[in-house]
């Protein structure tokens, strides 16, 4: 007797399984959490095993089957992916899901203006996105959640593949009343003895820090934040300066407040933009079409990325 089981149900499977719950893998997903229990239900009664047991404290955990049938449910995913992209390839058509990942750092600027141009172009495809730092990147990418991601070339695996775009020097993002804010530019050793609010991402953290390690130098760190728009505020409003890579186009904190943005001297590796990908899935037509429509876009607004005024 053939099975019945869909491959949305594999999907519903396996976003608990990664996630440990079902209001995880709701947001996940973009489903009702009824919906995903109903589908991970009659997934058991379909293959006749008990895929998760359930703990008050800890979430859903595999059952001892479940574990086994969810490494064999993540590649029937990744084949029928593969799939579809074979058949878009022989269609010569550009549609179909897309998934891009975006490192949080600079997706506000980039992702939503690039999706849009795209679809534009592209009616058929449906891109959904996902905002991470670099290490989730890195796994959503192996993992399969995500087809391909925009982000920088930090402590890139072989076993991933980078296609660079844009090279973004490290800007110094100063409050109008600090004591270096009047000079054309600054360098590590004029910066060190001040106080500094770290970007604290995984890898962009490492990234910043290097540039005191490599001067010999220790950086005086005095705020940390995870969150872009806070290390704007928290520098215009005297507790700090900061280095970014991406500036925004206006000189100003969320809260109002005026930033002002210098170059930094010095022999300081730039940030390199670009896209991401599991190795091979940048030979399918989608990919290609979205690569290609990232490069040119990106191109013609590295002006805005660079903090150039019009």
């Amino acid at each position: 007797m053939p099975l019945r089981y869909t491959l949305r149900q594999l999907e519903y499977f396996v976003a608990v399984g990664e996630t440990g719950s079902i209001a995880a893998a709701s947001q996940q997903v973009n489903v009702s959490s009824p919906s995903i229990s109903a589908g991970i239900s009659q997934l058991e009664e379909e293959l006749g095993v008990k895929l998760f047991v359930r703990y008050h404290a800890q979430g859903l955990t595999p059952t001892l089957a479940g574990r086994k049938l969810l490494d064999q449910a993540q590649t029937v995913l990744r084949q029928a992916a593969a799939m579809r992209d074979l058949a878009g390839d022989l269609s010569g058509s550009i549609r179909g899901p897309l998934a891009v990942g975006c490192l949080s750092t600079f997706a506000q600027i980039v992702l939503p203006g690039l999706r849009r141009s795209f679809i534009e172009q592209y009616s058929e495809v449906r891109i959904s996105q996902i905002e991470a730092d670099q290490a989730e990147i890195f796994g959503m990418l192996r993992q399969a959640r995500i087809d391909l991601a925009l982000t920088y070339d930090l402590d890139l695996p072989n076993d991933l593949r980078f296609f660079p775009i844009l090279d973004l020097p490290p800007t110094v993002a100063l409050s109008e009343t600090h004591p270096l804010a009047h000079l054309p530019a600054v360098s590590i050793h004029e910066l060190a003895p001040y106080p500094m609010v770290l970007l604290d991402l995984p890898l962009s953290a490492d990234y910043f820090l290097s540039f005191f390690v490599k001067a010999g130098l220790r950086a005086n760190i005095a705020e940390r934040t995870r969150d872009m728009a806070v290390m704007r505020s928290l520098v215009a409003n005297g507790f700090g300066y900061s280095i970014v890579n991406v500036r925004p186009l206006h000189d100003v904190a969320p809260d109002g407040k005026p930033l002002r943005f210098i170059p930094l001297t010095g022999q300081q590796r730039p940030m390199r933009l670009g896209v991401l990908v599991s190795e091979g899935t940048e030979r399918t037509q989608l990919h290609k079409a979205f690569m290609k429509h990232a490069e040119t876009w990106i191109a013609a607004h590295q002006g805005r990325l660079l903090g150039v005024k019009a």
